[in-house]
């Protein structure tokens, strides 16, 4: 688990992509507090158009 952190400036300038992404990837500092990961955010990447070429088949690992 990770907390992604989106200072308000990002959010403003990179509304759209925040809002609208249903795959979202994210350029930033990563950081380790107290045993608690946070990746600050940079930079967001919407990569929606990468979804339909997903392998999507299942996996049996039994």
């Amino acid at each position: 688990m990770v907390n992604v952190v989106v200072w308000r400036t990002i959010a403003k300038r990179q509304r759209r992509v925040l809002l609208k992404s249903q795959l979202l990837a994210i350029d930033g500092q990563w950081e380790v507090q107290e045993g608690v990961c946070h990746l600050i955010a940079h930079h967001l990447h919407d990569l929606t158009h990468l979804l339909g070429s997903l392998d999507t088949r299942s996996r049996d690992f039994h």
